[in-house]
């Protein structure tokens, strides 16, 4: 697995504007992939973090719906930090990058749209095994 960071990209979300409230809306066109299941996180502590791991197969989008929250990428040769609290914007991760999610606000909300289906076997959960991988 040779994905770098370069491959990550912020998306925006298409929104439709209204009096009453805004719409935001995800289609096949918004993302780079067909997602296959979609999850959220909430009232995770604002000392603890989620991630920890990469995906052998996998690509996600996250979106901060509500709140925000850092996510911490690495592609086994460089880090990169992104705040996530807009809910028009989706920060897309392909296979290959570790992440590490962080500094979450009081009533955040990040919601992942993954492209297949939990497989515990799709995961890397050490870091070291992460890096082999990445040889």
């Amino acid at each position: 697995m040779k994905t770098t960071l370069n491959a990550i990209q912020l998306l925006k979300i298409p929104v439709v504007e209204d009096m009453r409230g805004n719409l935001a809306f995800i289609q096949e066109d918004v993302l780079p992939f067909e997602f296959k299941r979609v999850y959220y996180l909430f009232d995770v502590p604002s000392n603890s973090f989620r991630g920890g791991h990469s995906h052998i197969s996998q690509s996600v989008v996250l979106i901060a719906l509500s709140g925000s929250f850092e996510v911490v990428l690495n592609d086994g040769t460089e880090k990169k930090s992104f705040l996530l609290n807009k809910p028009n914007i989706g920060l897309y991760i392909p296979t290959g990058i570790w992440r590490e999610l962080q500094n979450f606000s009081s009533g955040a909300v990040c919601l992942v749209l993954a492209s297949d289906v939990f497989e515990e076997a799709d995961y890397i959960r050490d870091f070291n095994a992460f890096l082999d991988s990445k040889k």
